[in-house]
């Protein structure tokens, strides 16, 4: 987890200012055991390219695996509680709140994800770990009718995964 908050001094943290280094440039987890706890959101989205065939047939439950949604929706939910597993340099962080949203369009599927905690550090990373899962649960949901003939995904991709938004409120 990035630390997000300004450095001690009030500045805020330049590129030369390396928060997950020491001065030896040895790897390390940043300590916010003195940072007061605060409430903070953060809103990631990303969006999956498919045949319009495929998301056809997501719109009319015809995928074999299952509801492609609900069973994305679980795995970005799953994801969110289970960064600080997945990326070595983040804390460990109260969930309080994980909302995902589907948009579907002709040939591809969008997914936001927002994420609320309270805590000492931001959950940017919760919500793109959200995102990216809940896109390659949908992958997988899919990939046996997205297949080419040579068993190939030519049409198939993840995209345009990012940040919109995060925000901290002071408590």
């Amino acid at each position: 987890m990035t630390d997000d908050s300004p450095p001690a001094d009030g500045e805020d943290a330049g590129a030369g200012d390396l928060t997950h280094t020491t001065d030896d440039g040895d790897v390390q987890m940043v300590d916010v055991g003195d940072k007061p706890d605060s409430e903070r959101r953060a809103v990631a989205a990303g969006e999956i390219r498919l045949r319009e065939s495929t998301v056809e047939a997501i719109r009319e439950d015809e995928i074999g695996k299952g509801d492609v949604l609900a069973t994305a929706r679980i795995g970005a939910i799953q994801a969110v509680k289970h960064t600080w597993e997945a990326i070595p340099m983040c804390h460990q962080i109260p969930i309080t709140n994980v909302d995902t949203e589907f948009s579907i369009a002709e040939d591809r599927i969008e997914l936001a994800v927002s994420v609320e905690t309270t805590g000492k550090t931001g959950c940017e990373m919760e919500a793109l770990e959200g995102v990216t899962t809940g896109l390659n649960v949908v992958w997988d949901m899919v990939k046996a009718v997205e297949k080419d003939e040579s068993g190939q995904y030519p049409e198939t991709g993840i995209e345009r995964v990012r940040v919109l938004e995060k925000e901290k409120h002071r408590g």
